[in-house]
């Protein structure tokens, strides 16, 4: 996250849950300082059914903390 990085925080993570196969997004965990400005993105992705390829392929302003999830998505998909 390089927002994150850029205002000295380094602590705090992204769990991001998706169903294997589809990569379909289940669910999202947050914890870290100014997470809110990423839940309105996982609420919407998991309420809408957004893969973690949908989450991987955005474009998030940058920097942002927001990227973070972005990240994540990348993360998962290379697991699917």
């Amino acid at each position: 996250m390089a927002k994150a990085q850029v205002l000295g925080g380094r602590r705090g993570g992204i769990l991001l849950t998706a169903q294997q196969g589809t990569g379909r997004v289940l669910g999202v965990q947050l914890l870290a300082p100014q997470v809110a400005e990423v839940i309105q993105t996982a609420a919407l992705a998991v309420r809408f059914g957004l893969t973690v390829h949908d989450l991987a392929t955005g474009v998030p302003v940058y920097p942002t903390i927001g990227e973070g999830l972005r990240l994540a998505a990348l993360e998962c998909l290379s697991r699917l």
